[in-house]
């Protein structure tokens, strides 16, 4: 190894240390804020108000919930061109217990995981399931890219006056998720050469008209999801409020690498909203939001993903017995005889 190479390998054995440092850090701050948070709720108020929350309440909530689940599993439908072997309701399907995995399990686990474990079973190679992955991704933080951008430079939450990011860093941050989200649609649009490899795998960037509704699409999701939250909450807070402190309560959790952001989503609401809102309502609505998005989704995925497996296992069996039915058929099949004669006239 030359001394370029082993410069290069230093630099980036720091900068993975630099990444582990940081991430401990932030989810060390996230735990402290939790526990000395914890301590000071009073449980059977928060109980309480979980049990007087309207019946048409918990309906929208659980409408919404659904909503955002049925929106992102139609995310793996813009990979259409390398799954057109797997019927779309069987993507569907797939899409929706990856993701109820994803959100409760991590990324490595749902996303990656059981996309691999389901689609491989229909037939789609290992490259193309990379594919899926990655236009899956890449549609869900594009409409982060949109929404975020705009929510954080129009100021519609003020951070406390303890976050060393500031107002001016937050808007800043949204003028750079506009400015990426603006390449990405550039590329699709006026890129020469729209098939990019990484790591061997060929990936290709979609049409501009494609990209805006991959767009479109993940923004619905995104505000899906905080509208989830939003109709626990009391009337007094905003849709917009609810949205921004959402979305930056999102990147904490990708931060730190906790799967669903267990306990960071928490913290950033009481963080932000604990000033505005009572700290046991604030607390239930954010209990109920676990349930509706997160644990009970997860119940119905692993019921999907077991009934999944014994359908495949079922037509496996199936398979298995026509092909030993055929297989019988042409073994008792009598052969045609050939006569003398005729081999005889053979050329």
């Amino acid at each position: 190894m030359d001394g370029n190479a082993k410069r290069t390998a230093t630099r980036r054995g720091w900068l993975s240390w630099l990444n582990r440092l940081v991430t401990v850090g932030f989810i060390g701050l996230v735990v402290w804020l939790v526990v000395s948070r914890a301590h000071a709720v009073d449980w059977h108020k928060v109980l309480t108000s979980l049990r007087d929350m309207p019946g048409t309440v918990l309906a929208l909530a659980a409408a919404f919930a659904a909503a955002s689940y049925a929106i992102y599993a139609s995310f793996d439908w813009f990979a259409r061109i390398y799954t057109r072997q797997v019927p779309k309701l069987r993507q569907f399907e797939i899409a929706i217990v990856s993701y109820a995995f994803n959100l409760n399990l991590g990324a490595l686990i749902g996303s990656v995981g059981f996309r691999y474990r389901l689609y491989s079973r229909s037939g789609v190679d290992a490259k193309n399931i990379a594919r899926i992955v990655a236009t899956s991704m890449i549609t869900n933080w594009s409409g982060y890219f949109l929404l975020g951008g705009i929510v954080f430079i129009g100021r519609l939450v003020e951070l406390p006056k303890g976050w060393e990011i500031g107002t001016i860093g937050l808007q800043l941050v949204g003028g750079g998720l506009l400015l990426l989200l603006a390449v990405y649609l550039a590329l699709c649009a006026f890129a020469q050469n729209k098939v990019w490899t990484l790591r061997g795998t060929e990936f290709s960037l979609p049409s501009w008209p494609l990209a805006l509704t991959q767009v479109a699409a993940s923004s619905l999701n995104w505000l899906a999801i905080a509208a989830t939250i939003w109709v626990l909450l009391p009337d007094s807070v905003g849709f917009g409020t609810v949205l921004a402190v959402f979305l930056l309560s999102s990147v904490a959790g990708a931060m730190t690498h906790v799967p669903g952001g267990l306990g960071v989503l928490e913290a950033v609401f009481v963080a932000l909203l604990g000033g505005d809102v009572s700290q046991h309502r604030l607390i239930a609505a954010l209990l109920a939001f676990r349930v509706f998005y997160y644990f009970g989704p997860l119940a119905i995925a692993i019921a999907l993903y077991l009934w999944i497996e014994m359908r495949g296992r079922r037509g496996g069996a199936h398979r298995e017995r026509r092909q030993r039915k055929a297989a019988a058929r042409n073994a008792t099949r009598p052969q045609p005889r050939v006569s003398g004669e005729a081999l005889s006239r053979a050329p």
